[in-house]
C-alpha cells in the first residue's frame, strides 16, 4: 500500500482526527478508542467502568499487617516481651504472664527466682534456661516461654507513598516494586517479599490516594495576552464533563459556550487521537446527556475563549505597543515646550498661541 493510501485509510478510520475546532453542536457523538467500534462514547447516562486500577507514582497505597509472625527459629532480643507460664512453682510466688526483656538480655522471674539471661537465644532454648534457673529453687518445675510481642519488628500498616523509581519503602524490610501492578498484583508482590522475613505473611492492600490517573481542564483567557489556565484533577472513574467544569467553578465570562471539547489520547499510542465536542447549552439549559461524555484519565477538556474577547484583545494587542510609543511622544514634546517656554502654562489658550 502507497503512503498516500495508508493517509487516506487513517483519515477514514472513526475517531482519528486532526485537531481543528470543531463543529459547536456535531451530529452525532465519535466512538471513543477505549470502546469496540460501535459504540457510542460513554456519557452521564451511559457510563462505563474503567479497566483495573494500575498503580504508579505518586499513588498512596494503604497496608494493613494481617499476619505478621517472625521466621523460625526467633532469636530473643532486649524489649521483646515474652509470654512466661511455669507450673510446680510456690502459691505465693506463681510465674505467669508477660515479662519484657530487660536491657541488659534478662527477664526477671520475681523474688527468690531470680534473673535468667535469654538475649539472642531461641524460644526453645529460652524455655530451658527457664526451667534450669527455676529447678535451683524448685522441684520439677516445668516452664514455657513464647513470643508476645517483637521489639524490632516493623509496622507494615499503614499508608505508604509510591516513589519515583515505582517501589514503596517497608522499613526493615526494605522496598517492593509494584508501579504498574493491579492491587491484587500488588499484594502478592508485597507477600513474597515479606516471605524473606516473616513467616507465610499475609497483607491487605488498598488504593488510599488516586493521584497517578489524573485529566486537566484548560481554559483561554483572551484578557491575559492568550495565557491559559491548566487545572489538573485525580479522576475517580465516575466523572463527566458537567462534574469537571464544576471543579472550576463553571465558565467565565471569557469563555465560549461553543467551543468547548475534550482532547482524549490514543491508547498505546495508535495515534488516533479523539476531539469531542461539547455542547454546553444542551448539558445546562435542556438537560440534554448525549454530549455530558464521562471523563476517562488523561483526557484534555479545552475551554477556548469567547470570539469578541478574544478579537478585542487581538485589536490591543498591536495597538497598545504605538500607545506606547505616541504617549512617550507627547510627553517628550511636552518636557521641550516646558524648557523652551519656562513662563507659560502647557495647555489652554497660552499653549496655543505660543506653540
Amino acid at each position: 500500500m502507497t503512503a498516500l493510501g495508508l493517509l487516506l485509510a487513517c483519515g477514514s478510520f472513526a475517531g482519528c482526527h486532526m485537531f481543528t475546532e470543531p463543529a459547536p453542536t456535531p451530529p452525532t457523538p465519535p466512538i471513543p478508542p477505549l470502546l469496540e467500534p460501535g459504540e457510542l462514547a460513554p456519557i452521564e447516562k451511559s457510563k462505563v467502568s474503567l479497566p483495573p486500577y494500575r498503580i504508579e507514582p505518586p499513588d498512596i497505597l494503604y497496608i494493613d499487617a494481617i499476619k505478621v509472625v517472625p521466621k523460625s527459629p526467633y532469636r530473643i532480643s532486649a524489649q521483646d516481651v515474652l509470654s512466661v507460664n511455669a507450673t510446680g512453682t510456690l502459691a505465693t510466688q506463681p510465674i505467669g504472664g508477660l515479662l519484657t526483656v530487660e536491657p541488659g538480655g534478662s527477664i526477671d522471674l520475681g523474688p527468690g527466682n531470680g534473673r535468667v539471661p535469654v538475649a539472642g537465644l531461641s524460644l526453645d532454648e529460652a524455655t530451658e534456661a527457664v526451667e534450669r534457673q527455676l529447678s535451683r529453687v524448685l522441684r520439677n518445675p516445668q516452664a514455657a516461654v513464647s513470643l508476645a510481642q517483637s521489639a524490632g519488628q516493623q509496622q507494615i500498616a499503614g499508608e505508604h507513598i509510591i516513589a519515583q523509581d515505582g517501589r514503596i519503602n517497608l522499613g526493615i524490610y526494605g522496598t517492593v516494586y509494584i508501579s504498574g501492578m493491579t492491587v491484587q498484583e500488588a499484594k502478592l508482590a508485597i507477600e513474597q517479599h515479606l516471605t524473606q522475613y516473616l513467616d507465610n505473611p499475609r497483607v491487605a492492600v488498598d488504593v488510599g490516594s488516586f493521584n497517578s490517573k489524573v485529566y486537566y481542564v484548560i481554559m483561554t483567557t483572551p484578557g491575559a495576552n492568550f495565557g491559559q489556565i491548566v487545572s489538573r484533577f485525580p479522576t475517580t472513574g465516575n466523572e463527566t464533563v458537567l462534574d469537571a467544569l464544576a471543579q472550576v467553578n463553571g465558565l467565565s465570562q471569557l469563555a465560549s459556550k461553543h467551543h468547548i471539547w475534550i482532547a482524549r489520547p490514543a491508547p498505546n499510542g495508535s495515534g488516533c487521537d479523539q476531539i469531542l465536542p461539547v455542547n454546553w447549552d444542551q448539558i445546562t439549559k435542556t438537560a440534554n446527556t448525549s454530549t455530558n461524555y464521562q471523563v476517562l484519565p488523561g483526557d484534555r477538556i479545552f475551554i477556548d475563549s469567547d470570539k469578541l474577547y478574544a478579537a478585542d484583545s487581538t485589536i490591543s494587542k498591536v495597538i497598545d505597543p504605538f500607545n506606547r510609543i505616541f504617549g512617550f511622544t507627547t510627553l517628550g514634546i511636552q518636557a521641550l515646550f516646558r524648557l523652551a517656554h519656562p513662563q507659560s502654562s502647557f495647555g489652554g489658550a497660552n499653549f496655543t498661541s505660543h506653540w
